[in-house]
């Protein structure tokens, strides 16, 4: 099913999305790789709190290249999601609702998505240039010493996603296979 979604990814939003939509996202993101979210993690466990409002959130793990001359972001295609999986949990526990990257997930990533209604969707690996055309605006908002990793907040238009696991634990990677594998 396609879906068109004005962030924030609210609970019921998320409840509403399964494994296998096709989504389009307009609204504000957050993006951060693994270092960011080691320094959030850090931060969270230090009682102090997040550069930005955590809840209902959409995350975008990705570190974009820079900006060309009249350009708001430079390529900004998915990175491999389970580097985040040690910090996703906690990420979801402090609000955050939505993941945008690409590859599996582990099991304890998805129970804390069943647990927090939280909704992973998957980004065309590759394809950074083309996603970026859906950036309209970027700014950095903490970590600047990052570099690419930076926490930044981007305003995204009609952003191409589908849904691979939500928040009920579907999982389209392992729904894909069954049904190859069952000749469907």
């Amino acid at each position: 099913m396609e879906k068109h979604i004005t962030l924030p990814l609210t609970e019921e939003i998320a409840k509403s999305l399964h494994a296998g939509d096709n989504v389009y996202l307009t609204g504000v993101i957050y993006t951060s790789r693994d270092a960011g979210h080691k320094r959030m993690c850090e931060a969270l466990a230090r009682g102090e709190k997040l550069p930005f409002d955590p809840q209902d959130a959409t995350i975008y793990y990705v570190g974009p290249t820079p900006a060309k001359p009249g350009r708001v972001i430079g390529s900004a295609g998915p990175t491999t999601s389970y580097r985040m999986d040690a910090y996703a949990p906690t990420m979801l526990s402090v609000g955050a609702r939505g993941m945008i990257g690409k590859g599996a997930r582990s099991k304890e990533v998805i129970e804390a998505m069943k647990k927090h209604s939280g909704v992973y969707f998957g980004a065309i690996g590759g394809a950074g240039a083309l996603l970026a055309k859906c950036i309209k605006s970027a700014e950095i908002i903490d970590y600047e010493d990052l570099g690419a990793e930076a926490l930044r907040k981007l305003y995204v238009e009609d952003m191409p996603l589908v849904v691979v696991i939500d928040s009920y634990g579907e999982n389209l990677y392992e729904k894909g296979r069954r049904e190859y594998l069952e000749g469907k």
